[in-house]
């Protein structure tokens, strides 16, 4: 093989390279060209996730001081709950006194 044939040989390899990732690079761009109306799409859908996001956000918010509030009805009932209690057994106390007392007095009196 001569000099003219290597020259000529190089060009045709080199050209048919160049024109395969032509060839590749169209393909690709036709196959992931993404329409106006995809866009549009695609920014309305980022649009509603955002709103939902924001509206879980306040639920949890809502939920969150909601739980709070009932804790401090729950703690507030149970410390009801146990002076209520300490005031019964105050009471049944008291009651055994004086049923004793009244006991005591009607033994005394026969």
């Amino acid at each position: 093989m001569n000099r003219t044939e290597f020259v000529i040989t190089t060009a045709i390899i080199l050209f048919i390279a160049f024109a395969m990732g032509w060839f590749t690079n169209w393909l690709l761009h036709k196959f992931t060209k993404v329409s106006k109306s995809d866009l549009s799409e695609f920014e309305k859908m980022a649009q509603e996730l955002h709103e939902v996001e924001e509206t879980r956000d306040q639920a949890i918010n809502y939920l969150r001081k909601r739980e709070a509030e009932l804790t401090k009805k729950l703690t507030q009932t149970e410390a009801e709950l146990n002076a209520a209690m300490e005031g019964l057994h105050g009471a049944r106390l008291e009651t055994e006194e004086l049923q004793s007392f009244i006991n005591g007095s009607k033994k005394a009196r026969a």
